[in-house]
Parts: C-alpha cells; sequence; structure tokens
C-alpha cells in the first residue's frame, strides 16, 4: 500500500508510544520475547498496532505475537525529517524505541529511507528545503544513512525510494538524473557498509495498471527490485481472484531482469465495500507461499501487508503534520478522489491477517502454517 499512509501511521504511534512516557520499561515490566518457532530471515511482516494511541508496552506484545508466528523480519519506515530534524543533531528516541522491539524479537529489518515516495520526493528536514531531485546531495543522503547504519545493527536492506514508478510517470527524462544520484549513494555507502542490501520498490499493481513498465525496466539498479502488490485496479477495488494475482507476480522477474526480487509488501484486504472477503484473503495467502517456494532462490524476501486491522476511518490522513512537513494521500499514486480515498481506506483498514479487536482472521493461522513449511 501507499509508502505516505504506512509511514505516517508508524511514526504517529511511535510518538505517542514515546509521549506516553514508557520508552524504558523496567526489564521486570516488559515480558522476554517467546520464540516457540524456527524464524525464517526471508519471512516479514509489517507489524501495527490495531489503535491509532498505544503505548510500548502493548507494541511489545504485538511484536512478540508477531515473531511467534515465525517470522524473521520486519519493515521499518525511518523519514529523514524524524531523524535528523537539525543538521548534524540526531534525534533517535523515535527510532531506538522501534528497533529495539525488532532486536528484543530477533528480527531482521527492511529500512524504507524516503528518497522518493511516490510523487512526492521526501520528507525531507526543513533545513534542506525542498529539493529537486538535482540538488539533493548524495553525500547529505550518505551521512544520514551511515549514522543509522552504524547505529542499528540488525538492518540488512535498504529501500531508497518507494512508488518510484509514479515519480517518473510524467517524467521519465529525469531518471538519469536519479540514476546518478543512486550510484553515489550505493557505492559511498556500499564503502563502509558492504554487506548492506541497497535497492528501490516499485507498486507492481500500479505499473501494471497505468503501463509503467519502462520505468522499472530502466530503473533495475541496485542489489535488488522491491515490489509491493495489492490485487486492486486504479479505484482500489479488488479486481483479481488469488490465481490471477499470483500470475501477476511473475511479471516481477521480467521487469527486474538478472536482479532478484524484494516483495516489499503484499497483501489482500477483507472488506467487502472493495470486493475482499476473508476466504479470498487466505486463499491469496496460499497462493503467495506458493509462489515463494517455487521461487525462493531468485526472491531476498517477502514481507506480509499486514499483522492488524484499524478500526474504519482511522488509516488515512490527508493532512498530517509531522515535524514541518506536511504529508497528503493526493501525493500518491492511489488518487486524491473522495471515491478512490474512501476505496484506500477500507483497503488499508481491513488488510491484517487480524482483526482489530484481537481475533484471528483464518489467514493468520494459514500464515503460521505457510511459514513452518517453509522451514
Amino acid at each position: 500500500m501507499d509508502k505516505k499512509v504506512i509511514g505516517i501511521i508508524t511514526a504517529v504511534v511511535i510518538i505517542i508510544a514515546i509521549l506516553s512516557a514508557v520508552l524504558f520499561l523496567p526489564n521486570s515490566d516488559i515480558a522476554p520475547p517467546t520464540i516457540s518457532k524456527k524464524s525464517n530471515e526471508k519471512i516479514g511482516l509489517v507489524i501495527n498496532s490495531p489503535n491509532q494511541s498505544t503505548t510500548l508496552l502493548e507494541l511489545d506484545q504485538i511484536y512478540s505475537e508477531a515473531s511467534g508466528a515465525g517470522i524473521g523480519r520486519s519493515n521499518v519506515y525511518l523519514f529523514w525529517n524524524l531523524i535528523e530534524p537539525v543538521r548534524g543533531e540526531f534525534d533517535w528516541r523515535q527510532s531506538d524505541a522501534l528497533m529495539s522491539l525488532n532486536k528484543k524479537n530477533d528480527l531482521k529489518v527492511t529500512l524504507y529511507f524516503s528518497i522518493i515516495n511516490g510523487e512526492t520526493l521526501g520528507p525531507f528536514p526543513s533545513w534542506i528545503g525542498k529539493p529537486s531531485l538535482k540538488s539533493i546531495g548524495e553525500d547529505r543522503v550518505v551521512s544520514v544513512l551511515d549514522a543509522v547504519l552504524s547505529r542499528y545493527d540488525i538492518i540488512d536492506t535498504v529501500i531508497l525510494a518507494g512508488e518510484t514508478e509514479s515519480q517518473f510517470r510524467y517524467s521519465e527524462q529525469n531518471i538519469p538524473v536519479y540514476k546518478e544520484l543512486f550510484s553515489g549513494v550505493y557505492e559511498k555507502t556500499k564503502e563502509k557498509h558492504p554487506d548492506i542490501k541497497i535497492g528501490n520498490a516499485f507498486a507492481l499493481h500500479q505499473v501494471l495498471n497505468k503501463d509503467l513498465q519502462s520505468v522499472v525496466t530502466q530503473l533495475t539498479i541496485g542489489d535488488f527490485v522491491a515490489f509491493s502488490y495489492s490485487p486492486v485496479d486504479s479505484l482500489n477495488d479488488i479486481v483479481k481472484t488469488p490465481q490471477e494475482a499470483k500470475e501477476d507476480l511473475q511479471q516481477m522477474f521480467e521487469l527486474a531482469g538478472d536482479k532478484k526480487i524484494g516483495i516489499f509488501e503484499i497483501g489482500w484486504s477483507t472488506s467487502d465495500f472493495v470486493g475482499g472477503s476473508d476466504s479470498r484473503q487466505t486463499e491469496f495467502l496460499e497462493k503467495s507461499f506458493e509462489f515463494y517456494a517455487e521461487n525462493e532462490s531468485e526472491l531476498e524476501f517477502l514481507t506480509w501487508y499486514r499483522q492488524y486491522d484499524r478500526i474504519e476511518g482511522t488509516c488515512i490522513i490527508e493532512d498530517q503534520t509531522i515535524g514541518d512537513d506536511t504529508l497528503t494521500v493526493g501525493g500518491s499514486g492511489f488518487g486524491s478522489s473522495e471515491h478512490v480515498i474512501e476505496r484506500l481506506s477500507n483497503y488499508v483498514c481491513n488488510a491484517g491477517l487480524i482483526n482489530s479487536d484481537g481475533t484471528h482472521k483464518s489467514s493468520w493461522n494459514e500464515f503460521e502454517r505457510q511459514i513452518d513449511m517453509t522451514n
């Protein structure tokens, strides 16, 4: 789904956790990790709270539940403006909270660092302003990435740009500019962190819906090509069968050329408002793991979107200010009409494997079973 939406929700959760004055709870107040199954580092889950307001203790329990399913990684969405609000001065409170939970549960991290975020850039700190691709400055990017990667040894993968196809939909002439920026950041970061894999992400459903294949093939750079996938049309209605959706996934190989593939976010909503159901979600989860088993050697990771449903009406924030930046749904590739946003909201709020009241959908049990089968 849309990185701005996910990133906003994640950031808000972290901020609330910190303001709840429970950032550093005594060890006696936090249960030790209960990883009852062998984990698979290639299989991940977007871990989230079902509530808008949460505490670190609640997040600790949510992470424990997620890791208990057997996953070996999660996505962490960090925006530059949150970690370096003042040039050269880093604020690690929010990221420390999340990274400590991942480390405690023995999870590797796929870091989403937003240079490109669909049709928009950033969000960048206010001291950078609103730079164009040409003026971002690779040394600045390398500096902040080096700080993050040096602090958190559980990060093994970095995605610099998300929904990259939307950025260049009407401006393919700017692709060489980004390739030059990416190349500089890649080479300099690799000098300091040679084991970190770096790539870009594309929304496969948008690439197919809008015939943007040429954008992807021009940007098969880095260590891998990552994709998110939802079985939706341009209005966010589910229009695929689980088998048809699995067949869509096969097109990733044609787009990525000789690069390995990372499945950054893949999911299916159970909202009947957009044509979803519990049974179809479970069926597509099975199909996704079939695809994984058939192509494991060519895949860097597969991360399911996501753990929990949210209460309807809480998943889309059209104007959410974090620091000095305002992020809008209208800047995404999903469009900004009320019709489209309503469907996106229903899709996202009901995309979890667990209901917002904590009861498991049939897909959660299937998720656990499928991970067992990969080990």
